[in-house]
């Protein structure tokens, strides 16, 4: 049979055009239909069938064999089938393996021999660990570095000068970003992306995508999503540049790329929807559910697309239709409850509709992937809705600014969806004022808002991770509210005011990873912005403020431990651990005082450099710990003697610095006592007409050579009448 493949030179048995597919459902001859008519369409989506290109062999018993045969019209359609239906989940227990019909020839050829014989393997190459940073005895954190032309990694060591890793020119042509989980770093260039890693920064992959200016990753790392304005251009078939692109003629046109990271190719490309092309880009434009299992996108005013990975097929084979959404977030985590019979709890996203003539503003919250409404929430008079999940999922926070009756100002609810309750109850807090920002505290139940009671519901600054052309403007009077959940005997009350203050021009804020810790910052804004940075502490370990008297049932002893300032200020991130926070000004923001300052999570100043040109600070992202609940909460549990233990590492730590300064002092002091005992006893001999030993090796015959040096002690210039 394989000698006989390549005879087959005729137009319509070109088995370029074919693929096999295993793993289809075994199923009866009443079912056969059935199944035919499903994989038919499935697999039609790929590209269009030849007649009769569709095989199913059948058993002597009309069963079908669980593996068939399909032709296509071109082979940049097989091509496109294997690429996007290979892997592809058909249910729970079917998974379809797609193949091209000509790899046969790569395993079938003549020259095999018809017994087996077991192959060599050579030996075992370990391949570089990629998160080798993470084995740093004392969990420091390194940073990436961004300034003029050139790009360093280093080590943010306490009291010392940073320790570079590696440094290079010219690493990128546009930014700099981390991996979800700090394995790669990714550099952008007009060619596509390349990704770096391992313990000296080795180019680990690149991907072509022309133009490419905004990427993504997947919160595991295993998918990532490039975009560029321009759209795919294919070469000429004969093009040799073909070659290096990993496109198909389905790719051209796409500005949207979903790739792979363990193939290294790509899964899925897509346009941008139309009022993409024209405006700015939403971005990220697709939404990712923590397992990397989904990927939604939204088509403002008409559905929401949910994706299935590997595979990258709508998930159920349809979208889902909601008229008039707006705006949808995936839960960070499964919500409990949510599970059927024998499955897993699953992932909720929630969105929100408009009002228009016959139906009120709505928020919902849907399963996926079983596609089931849970709740849902009628509003009325909105002019705006935005949606914040708790980082557990236990709650979702929904800020609703509404008109009054007259409509010419408006005021904010907070609308708090109890996900882990029955019926998912909603409580409501009412404000006065418009709120700008809002952020959960995380693995927590507390929050911080950012309200003003003059702000058009239109302005809503959003807190920035990097940096980016122009600054942030805001109200110049803001108000800081810290809101924490009653506890009474155990029992979960409703959300209570802890605290409110005054700040000037406050619109970001930023928790520690930890949570505990939160930095409220003025990010941005006009020229004359002082970039002031609040530290407050939730749980300060001394008396109970005075001014919590009344707020004894919410869990926190709030305190404004420092306040600091930075000038022009771009940007602000915690590190992974939590033990620092890096303040930086950005060229890319601000043309002058640029540069960066770390601070400790208690607001001290560590380390401060002004950098000409200074672009980016980055923290180089941990991955999730592999400790379990249990074993956290042990170490919780035992802080206090895990801290004696560190103090005493830190003391001795200092200790042998200041031992090793003080012998270094006391050499130097002693080579100093040396030389002048020297000297002295070279001037006595000079005293009592002994020549000094420095001079006994001149020969007394030796050359003295005089130099007369004339000097003008005095000038004096007179005048001489006739």
């Amino acid at each position: 049979m394989p000698g006989r493949l390549q005879e087959l030179d005729d137009e319509e048995y070109r088995l370029d055009t074919a693929i096999v597919v295993d793993g289809a459902p075994i199923v009866s001859e009443k079912k056969v239909e059935t199944l035919t008519k499903v994989l038919k369409k499935l697999f039609s989506e790929a590209g269009r069938l030849k007649e009769d290109g569709f095989s199913m062999p059948l058993g002597e018993d009309g069963k079908s064999k669980g593996y068939l045969f399909i032709q296509y019209e071109t082979p940049e359609q097989a091509d496109a089938a294997v690429r996007k239906l290979n892997n592809k989940r058909l249910d729970n227990k079917h998974t379809l393996l797609v193949n091209k019909f000509t790899d046969i020839e790569t395993y079938g050829a003549d020259d095999e021999e018809e017994e087996y014989e077991e192959p060599e393997f050579g030996d075992y190459v370990e391949g570089e660990y990629l998160r080798s940073w993470l084995k740093e005895p004392n969990a420091v954190d390194q940073f990436v570095m961004f300034k003029n032309e050139d790009v360093g990694i280093y080590w943010n060591r306490k009291g010392e000068k940073p320790e570079p890793v590696v440094t290079r020119s010219k690493w990128t042509e546009t930014y700099l970003a981390w991996s979800p989980r700090g394995t790669y770093l990714c550099s952008i260039h007009h060619q596509g992306v390349q990704l770096w890693g391992g313990a000296n920064f080795e180019r680990k992959a690149r991907f072509a995508h022309p133009g490419v200016q905004l990427i993504d990753f997947s919160p595991g790392e295993n998918y990532f999503v490039t975009w560029s304005r321009e759209g795919i251009q294919l070469p000429p078939d004969d093009s040799p540049l073909r070659a290096h692109l990993p496109f198909t003629s389905d790719d051209e046109g796409k500005n949207l790329v979903v790739w792979s990271l363990t193939t290294g190719l790509p899964v899925r490309s897509f346009s941008s929807l139309p009022d993409e092309q024209n405006k700015k880009m939403n971005w990220p434009a697709f939404k990712w559910s923590a397992d990397d299992k989904y990927l939604a996108r939204v088509v403002p005013g008409q559905q929401i697309f949910v994706y299935e990975t590997p595979g990258m097929g709508l998930l159920d084979k349809k979208s889902i239709k909601v008229e008039g959404v707006v705006d949808f977030e995936f839960s960070p985590a499964p919500v409990k409850g949510t599970a059927k019979k024998g499955q897993s709890d699953e992932f909720v996203i929630s969105y929100w509709t408009p009002e228009n003539t016959n139906q009120s503003a709505r928020v919902s919250l849907m399963t996926i992937p079983s596609k089931e409404v849970i709740r849902t929430r009628n509003l009325f008079n909105v002019a705006e809705a935005r949606l914040h999940w708790q980082s557990e999922a236990a709650f979702l926070c929904v800020k609703v600014v509404r008109y009054t009756k007259t409509k010419k100002s408006t005021f904010t609810n907070l609308e708090f969806f109890r996900l882990n309750e029955k019926n998912i109850p909603i409580e409501v807090v009412e404000l006065k004022e418009t709120v700008l920002n809002f952020a959960w505290e995380p693995a927590g139940d507390r929050l911080v808002i950012i309200s003003t009671p003059d702000a058009p519901p239109s302005l809503v600054p959003v807190p920035r991770t990097t940096a980016a052309k122009g600054a942030l403007s805001g109200p110049s009077k803001t108000i800081v509210s810290f809101y924490g959940l009653e506890r009474s005997k155990g029992t979960a009350g409703q959300f209570r005011s802890i605290a409110s203050v005054d700040r000037k021009a406050a619109n970001s804020i930023f928790w520690g990873r930890k949570g505990r810790f939160v930095v409220v910052a003025a990010v941005g804004g006009t020229s004359n912005n002082t970039g002031e940075l609040d530290f407050w502490d939730f749980d300060f370990e001394g008396e109970k403020q005075e001014s919590l008297a009344g707020s004894e049932d919410v869990s926190a002893n709030l305190i404004l431990m420092t306040t600091g300032q930075h000038y022009q200020l771009t940007d602000v991130a915690w590190d992974p651990t939590g033990r620092y926070i890096a303040s930086s000004s950005s060229i890319w923001g601000h043309a002058l005082e640029n540069g960066y300052r770390i601070w400790d999570l208690r607001g001290q100043l560590v380390r401060e450099e002004h950098i000409e040109r200074f672009k980016q600070f980055l923290w180089r992202p941990r991955p999730p710990t592999l400790l379990s609940k249990q074993q956290q909460r042990e170490i919780k549990k035992n802080l206090r003697e895990y801290s004696k233990i560190f103090e005493q590492e830190d003391l001795a730590e200092e200790s042998e610095a200041s031992k090793e300064l003080i012998a270094q002092r006391l050499r130097a002091l002693e080579e100093w006592r040396a030389w002048r005992k020297v000297v002295e006893a070279e001037l006595a001999a000079e005293r009592n007409g002994v020549v000094p030993l420095s001079l006994r090796d001149l020969d007394d015959e030796s050359d003295v050579i005089e130099e007369i040096v004339e000097e003008v002690i005095e000038e004096k210039e007179e005048v001489i009448e006739n």
